[in-house]
């Protein structure tokens, strides 16, 4: 139950509001209040019908902007305006206006966070479909965007404490205090919150790079504020953390232009002297007429027990187009065929058992 001791003083404030504003004051209030919330109701319908209808069209970048943070608008700010404007036809108590005042300013400010973290968007999406299939900038988009936002709010949130009257010379002490606190807590987290500012930054790889790290290996498929996924050639996908990935020795095969292959090609010791000088350049005219591939050296490096061992050394060009086994595979068949055709007898590391018979044992009787 609540007391009429504590009812009293607010019966008699609202009779006092009451009594300092004339009912034609408190009716030209609300019709101003109802009819600055309709058209500002309208016009943003209006704007953001035109901005659906010329999005094809490509306008300038200021001006898609602005027609897509109007046509965005939340209706909450429509009401602080009509609020303000409408409050001042009345005479109220300080105390009242100061709440009013502070509502005012808070969804103002909401709706400029709206805003900010609605155009940092816009201008990353404008940047991307410029960009077409850049996963360099795909792939720090989350990064920056979320960095941006929380840039944003904590800005705002700063402006209306200190328009609420809190000390923000204070609070900040406070909060650095209690911020060594939580980082020492957090570290980890942070550790990877800043090893992905590094990667969206310094760029080591990107969507798309095979990448190999110690004992894994794949194909980056997320970079995200706290992990990096790969997806692994066995289908099966890793999860890795930021900070551990920038302590580890990364190669990246995606930023490889070319990739080599070295071969070894064991012939026959019988295989007729004039056949295996002709080797060399046969392998050779091999891979030059491969379009993707780039011949290195081809000579008889070794003497083997069993067999003559020719080596050939090539590089497949633009790896991530033309990928590396197919070129071998390529290559490898051409190789086969010609060999073939010269009657050149290719040979296959062999071992040799040696067997002994036991000597037969007479059985003893018992």
């Amino acid at each position: 139950m609540v007391s009429a001791d504590y009812l009293a003083p607010k019966l008699d404030a609202l009779q006092e509001l009451l009594r300092s504003n004339s009912p034609s004051a408190w009716l030209i209030a609300g019709i101003v209040a109802v009819a600055i919330w309709s058209v500002l109701g309208v016009v943003r319908r209006i704007v953001a019908a035109r901005y659906k209808k010329f999005s094809t069209s490509q306008p300038r970048m200021p001006l898609r902007l602005l027609a897509y943070l109007v046509g965005h608008t939340k209706q909450f700010l429509f009401f602080a305006v009509a609020l303000d404007v409408a409050q001042t036809g009345l005479v109220l108590p300080d105390r009242l206006q100061r709440l009013i005042s502070n509502i005012v300013t808070i969804l103002l400010l909401l709706q400029i966070g709206l805003w900010a973290s609605r155009a940092v968007q816009v201008y990353l999406e404008s940047k991307t479909v410029e960009r077409g299939a850049d996963q360099t900038f795909a792939g720090s988009l989350d990064i920056i965007n979320f960095v941006s936002r929380m840039l944003i709010w904590s800005l705002l949130i700063l402006v209306a404490l200190s328009n609420l009257g809190v000390n923000i010379t204070a609070l900040l002490a406070g909060l650095g205090v209690g911020g060594v606190a939580v980082a020492l807590a957090l570290q980890n987290v942070l550790g990877d919150l800043f090893a992905s500012l590094s990667i969206a930054l310094d760029k080591p790889f990107v969507l798309g790079d095979r990448l190999e790290l110690d004992a894994y290996a794949g194909k980056v498929e997320h970079i995200g504020i706290k992990t990096t996924r790969l997806r692994s050639d066995s289908g099966e996908q890793i999860i890795l953390s930021n900070a551990d990935i920038l302590k580890s020795r990364v190669r990246n095969y995606g930023r490889a232009q070319e990739q080599r292959a070295l071969t070894a090609i064991r012939v026959s010791y019988k295989t007729p002297s004039d056949k295996l000088r002709s080797i060399p350049s046969l392998l050779e005219s091999i891979v030059r007429e491969q379009a993707n591939a780039r011949f290195e050296r081809c000579y008889l490096k070794t003497l083997g027990d069993s067999a003559l061992h020719f080596e050939l050394s090539y590089f497949a060009l633009q790896p991530a187009v033309n990928p590396l086994p197919n070129l071998q595979q390529a290559v490898n068949f051409r190789i086969i065929d010609e060999l073939r055709s010269l009657q050149v007898e290719l040979d296959s590391p062999t071992g040799h058992v040696l067997l002994s018979r036991r000597e037969r044992i007479a059985p003893v009787d018992p």
